[in-house]
């Protein structure tokens, strides 16, 4: 893998278009980092709501539970939500000198989050998008991920400062999955999301279509008594991968709130399986070339 990989300087081949080059002790710390990491996978949308970090956190234990080496960073600094899903609050990282241990849900998930420092998950996050830019390159390049598989990272909704920020510090080998609703208002404001991305410079990854149909928890059937389509007919505009749809369960729902993850406990059921059809094109995400 070439030493710029994934540097926010870095073209598209791998190569450096900075004009003074890396040669700034932080941005020689943020390649390295960048660099142990195989795949960085952004989960975004432009629209609140449509339960993006439920996708992320299960897209993260997925691959963890397939054997991979899975990092997941929440860079939502003002509704940090990762901790609560994966049963993780109260938990503390390690701080040493300019170094922090991410907390680790298993031996093959480690998990960054604003939540994990903040003293009271009450008070409110007030910061204008330099602190929050800093932030987020602090917790790419400071947190040991060490070697990993996966980072995937939860975004809050929107095209704002978080996604920017954080696509453009991952660097332009960084690949997005959009999350949408399949109503028409949702599809509004996500399909800003597919323009974003390409016009920051990475791919799109796939469309996940989030809440279609519901699944019924007494017949395992999903009942299509909701609108559904519209994230599959977002990707065929887009011209980008459809990775599946996501029925709305109350099993979803109580796993949230309980702080276990869905894809851990309810992978044989209807809504389980659609999950894993999505996670299957990241499992098979070919290895970038070594160096």
């Amino acid at each position: 893998m070439s030493g710029c990989e994934g540097c926010a300087s870095a073209s598209p081949d791998g190569t450096c278009t900075s004009a003074t080059g890396c040669d700034k002790p932080e941005d020689q710390k943020l390649q390295k980092t960048l660099s142990r990491i195989k795949h960085k996978i952004v989960v975004m949308s432009g629209k609140g709501g449509v339960g993006k970090s439920t996708v992320a956190a299960n897209i993260a234990v997925a691959l963890s539970l397939a054997g991979k080496k899975v990092g997941l960073l929440d860079v939502d600094v003002h509704g940090p939500s990762i901790p609560r899903l994966l049963s993780l609050k109260g938990q503390q990282p390690h701080i040493g000198d300019q170094v922090m241990e991410p907390v680790p849900w298993s031996k093959n998930l480690s998990v960054m989050s604003l939540g994990f420092l903040l003293q009271d998950d009450r008070q409110a996050v007030i910061w204008r998008g330099p602190v929050k830019i800093g932030l987020i390159k602090q917790f790419v390049e400071d947190v040991m991920w060490g070697d990993l598989d996966y980072l995937i990272v939860d975004c809050p909704p929107g095209t704002g400062d978080e996604p920017l920020s954080t696509l453009q510090t991952l660097g332009p080998t960084a690949m997005a999955v959009i999350v949408t609703t399949p109503q028409g208002v949702a599809i509004d404001d996500v399909r800003r999301s597919v323009s974003f991305v390409g016009e920051v410079g990475n791919r799109v990854l796939g469309i996940v279509e989030n809440m279609s149909g519901f699944a019924c928890p007494d017949c395992g059937k999903v009942h299509q008594i909701f609108k559904s389509g519209g994230g599959e007919e977002l990707a065929k505009e887009s011209g980008v991968r459809f990775l599946g749809r996501i029925p709305l369960d109350p099993a979803v729902a109580d796993s949230g709130d309980e702080g276990y993850p869905f894809m851990k406990v309810h992978r044989d059921t209807a809504t389980g399986k659609a999950m894993e059809e999505i996670i299957a094109p990241i499992l098979a995400l070919p290895d970038p070339p070594k160096a």
